[in-house]
């Protein structure tokens, strides 16, 4: 399947307002709406043939039971299935709903029934802060959170019904569509389709210099809520759905500004690196949508990283496309889309080569590239450098930097520690301010999300019998992995922290002797690339952790060498934690005015997206089981078992 743009037109102010409608309300798209596929040939595994005029006899409504899976911080969330009919557990599909904000599932249930996939299992939640899952109505802790939701939802659904991810197609509606893009940016799950309806990656607020009014008050008064100014009428044509929208007890009116502000944020970065989605991708715009932008989806259509991918306008349409009245040209699309992405198997782009060619790899270069001498922008941070080495003389944390490599093990040890000093009160402010810039705050984010996977990789290890040895091959001064050992619930059998640097491996024993862990842990000089030396540790680490370190080089024949030697080292059922920067929104600064631990050269990064770094690990042997990303979507913890 290949990009394609098409119209699907609907003869939405020609039909009669609801002449066909279900006992239950939820409409059926009349005979005249018709779909047909983009090469003109109608669907009819869709919709059969009926003589002009006649009503088609209506499918029975498939039956669903309501379950709860809990999400990753234990809250409870609401979700239906439906089974798929006479399916043997080796080839179950399943397709997941993922509804419009303000609502529930219930509200895109009846795709369920028009896209006629009786082998199909469906699968559909209350989002949190909606319909009956917990959480105040339209709020959630992050919209971050909503989206780790979604990965956990997927990972229920693989151990409750037994669909992996791998068989799953992912169609999702306006708010719904930016969490589930966000999520497939984010994570990088094998999903076999997705299929977005109108996107919400830019809402139309008709108040003047509404985004910047609403980030000042949500700094000036926290959380708050606002209402939708949104009629139901403008959301569809449909008179029952909007006689239903209107009665609805479940719908969320309100929405808090924390999840619309985290909205514009995570869709502004999806939309602008939509190049690392390589999932096969169907957009559905609606010609008149009066809720959402369109400029903001046409961009992330072109942008996007796989050639599998179409785009349908739909004329007429309001937003509530998958719930407009004469639906049936988007939903046959969508059947179409989704079966054909089933029955063709899945072969993803090998990334293993993007550090030689491919966008990432064009982005670095542009970013090592000189500036024209006494051009805007070389003057620009030639200012910026002075800056930052006159802040040096009373910052420590600047002043390190500039010393040792804003990358470098002293530096991240000082940005755990978060203890700003300097010579002063200006100097002190100065710090402050460098320390909690987002980079750094990203980083003290991971430290959290590498804690908490080492110990579930060690509580996995216990579980199944296993001996704990904890193998980190470039810790830096280690306190991350020193911190981690010791707020587990049951001390390791050992802990060896590698690194090539004298510095770090100084500072490293000492902690270890502070700490008083001289009895498990030692700290040795090691090469993180040297595939034998790695492959030869004795005793052979159950959970090798890398944090860091990838990211600091560009050349995927390295990590490849390096992970070989833990594929080597680590034995079958260990784990391998490991971390990953798919996005950063200072890369220009830090190559234009950070230096790098080699040599003082300028610090160019090249962006490894999340794709890219698991098939790396997939190649040397390693199965991913979960990962976690922080609210800004910068840095990423992973955990992979030695398949």
């Amino acid at each position: 399947m290949s990009q394609h743009d098409a119209s699907l037109a609907g003869p939405l102010e020609a039909a009669p307002a609801n002449a066909n409608a279900r006992q239950d309300g939820s409409p059926v798209a009349p005979r005249d709406a018709v779909g047909t596929a983009p090469d003109g040939a109608t669907d009819e595994a869709c919709y059969e043939a009926v003589p002009d005029g006649v009503t088609p006899a209506l499918p029975e409504r498939r039956p669903s039971a309501q379950h709860r899976f809990a999400s990753h911080d234990g809250v409870e969330l609401v979700y239906r299935h439906w089974p798929a009919a006479h399916v043997a557990p080796a080839a179950r599909r399943g397709i997941v709903l993922f509804h419009r904000g303000h609502e529930h599932a219930g509200r895109i249930a009846h795709l369920v029934d028009e896209l006629a996939l009786p082998d199909v299992d469906f699968f559909a939640w209350d989002a949190r802060g909606h319909g009956e899952s917990p959480g105040e109505r339209g709020d959630s802790p992050g919209f971050a959170h909503s989206v780790r939701d979604i990965q956990s939802f997927v990972s229920h659904i693989g151990e409750r019904h037994g669909i992996r991810c791998e068989a799953l197609a992912v169609v999702a509606q306006s708010v719904g569509a930016v969490l589930a893009a966000t999520w497939v940016h984010d994570y990088a799950p094998p999903i076999r389709a997705l299929v977005l309806a109108s996107p919400a990656f830019d809402i139309k607020l008709y108040v003047p210099l509404a985004k910047p009014g609403l980030r000042l008050l949500h700094a000036l008064r926290g959380n708050f809520f606002i209402n939708s100014y949104v009629k139901p009428r403008l959301l569809t044509h449909d008179a029952a759905r909007v006689a239903s929208y209107q009665t609805d007890p479940l719908i969320a009116r309100a929405i808090s500004v924390r999840m619309l502000l985290g909205l514009y944020d995570a869709a502004r970065r999806v939309v602008a690196d939509a190049q690392a989605i390589h999932a096969p991708t169907q957009l559905l715009i609606s010609g008149s949508d009066f809720v959402v932008h369109r400029k903001p989806q046409d961009r992330f259509f072109d942008r996007l990283g796989t050639t599998r991918k179409e785009r349908h306008v739909l004329p007429g349409f309001f937003h509530d496309t998958l719930g407009e009245r004469d639906r049936a040209p988007a939903v046959a699309a969508v059947r179409r889309f989704v079966l054909t992405c089933f029955d063709t198997p899945a072969t993803g782009p090998d990334l293993r080569d993007a550090d030689r060619i491919g966008p990432m790899r064009a982005e670095a270069d542009a970013l090592a590239t000189p500036l024209r001498r006494g051009s805007p922008a070389d003057l620009y941070w030639r200012t910026t450098r002075a800056s930052l080495r006159l802040a040096a003389t009373v910052s420590a944390g600047v002043r390190l930097g500039i010393e040792t490599g804003f990358d470098s093990g002293s530096t991240l040890d000082y940005v755990y520690r978060n203890e700003p000093g300097g010579r002063g009160g200006l100097g002190g402010l100065i710090d402050k301010q460098y320390l909690n810039s987002i980079g750094w705050r990203g980083i003290r984010q991971r430290k959290v999300h590498l804690e908490a996977m080492l110990a579930q990789a060690c509580n996995a290890l216990r579980a199944h019998g296993m001996p704990v040895h904890i193998m980190d091959i470039a810790a830096g001064h280690g306190r991350y992995v020193l911190d981690a050992v010791q707020r587990l619930t049951a001390p390791p059998d050992s802990v060896l922290l590698r690194d090539y640097s004298e510095i770090n491996v100084r500072e490293g024993r000492a902690l270890i002797a502070a700490r008083q862990l001289g009895a498990i842990a030692r700290f040795e000089a090691g090469n993180a690339f040297d595939r034998q030396d790695l492959a030869a540790r004795s005793p052979r680490p159950t959970v090798a952790v890398v944090s860091g370190l990838y990211e600091l080089f560009s050349d995927n024949r390295l990590v490849s060498t390096s992970l070989a030697g833990l594929a080597e080292a680590v034995p079958a059922d260990g784990y391998l934690v490991y971390t990953g920067q798919p996005w950063h929104p200072q890369l220009a600064f830090i190559a234009r005015a950070l230096t790098s631990h080699r040599g003082g050269q300028a610090w160019v990064m090249r962006r490894r997206t999340q794709a890219e770094l698991d098939q790396l690990v997939a190649a040397a042997g390693f199965e991913k089981i979960d990962m976690r990303i922080d609210q800004w979507g910068i840095f990423t913890v992973s955990v992979a078992r030695r398949r």
